[in-house]
């Protein structure tokens, strides 16, 4: 291994303090320096009863900045820590795999480089969304998009699963600059997802609570009245399914063909 430098990228969680697993607690505990990339300041307070050196990562996010410049530049203060040959810990919010490019590069940079470097799951947002809206994604199935990717890209939707937009409050932004958007571009969210729902659709606008005082955001919003309300970069649409399921006939008669299963 080259050096002593060390990389573990790890999740609190989303709800202060009662997500964060004992792993990820002793990779904190444990590092020379935190790196800490925090959905508020208390949770950033709360790192640093854990660890003395705890170093924010907000200060690289700016109005009208790259998301993507941003990022790089968060890869290249753990990675420059590491070099240096020391045990390095990032905490993130909620899952550090999970809408987190920044973990992601630089766990797969320091590996490549010959560092030892790991990733430790947390509970993610996706995990409090199933939890808080009583959704089994077994049930009809489940569809995740990233709300501008989903504009960007030509994408099957089903309707009769569950459609779950992420960080619908920048929808349509192509510049990875800002931190809203406009009601312009969520008209054409709207005018997209109208091909496949009708725009009464009944929907939810969802965010996690992050402090243990706080609630659940789950407010039901028409589809067509997206465009005049409140998001924030963290508020996540839910759409439940507009028809039923299908049922695939042709590879029923096959399977019926096949007979019963192995258990007779």
């Amino acid at each position: 291994m080259k050096g002593k430098g060390s990389l573990a990228c790890v999740g609190i969680g989303m709800t202060l303090g009662a997500h964060i697993s004992p792993r990820s607690r002793n990779h904190i505990a444990t590092a020379d320096v935190v790196f800490a990339a925090v959905s508020d300041p208390i949770v950033e307070l709360w790192l640093q009863e854990m660890h003395p050196n705890v170093q924010s990562l907000q200060p690289f996010y700016g109005v009208g900045k790259s998301r993507h410049e941003t990022y790089r530049e968060m890869v290249a203060a753990m990675l420059d820590e590491v070099r240096k040959g020391k045990k390095v810990c990032g905490a993130f919010y909620g899952h550090p795999g999970v809408f987190a490019r920044a973990p992601h590069v630089a766990v797969a940079q320091a590996l490549a480089e010959g560092f030892d470097a790991v990733m430790e799951p947390g509970i993610s947002a996706e995990d409090c969304l199933y939890a808080d809206l009583g959704i089994d994604p077994g049930q009809f199935g489940c569809q995740h998009y990233e709300a501008s990717q989903l504009m960007f890209y030509r994408r099957r939707i089903d309707p009769s699963a569950y459609l779950v937009l992420w960080q619908v409050g920048v929808a349509g932004d192509r510049s990875f600059g800002r931190f809203n958007t406009s009601p312009e571009r969520l008209q054409l969210l709207v005018d997209l997802l109208s091909e496949d729902y009708p725009l009464d659709h009944g929907c939810l606008l969802y965010e996690a609570p992050t402090l243990a005082l706080h609630v659940a955001r789950k407010e039901p919003i028409e589809l067509r009245k997206l465009p005049t309300a409140a998001l924030d970069i963290k508020t996540t649409m839910v759409l439940p399914p507009a028809i039923g399921m299908e049922a695939n006939t042709s590879m029923l008669t096959k399977l019926n063909e096949l007979g019963p299963g192995l258990d007779g």
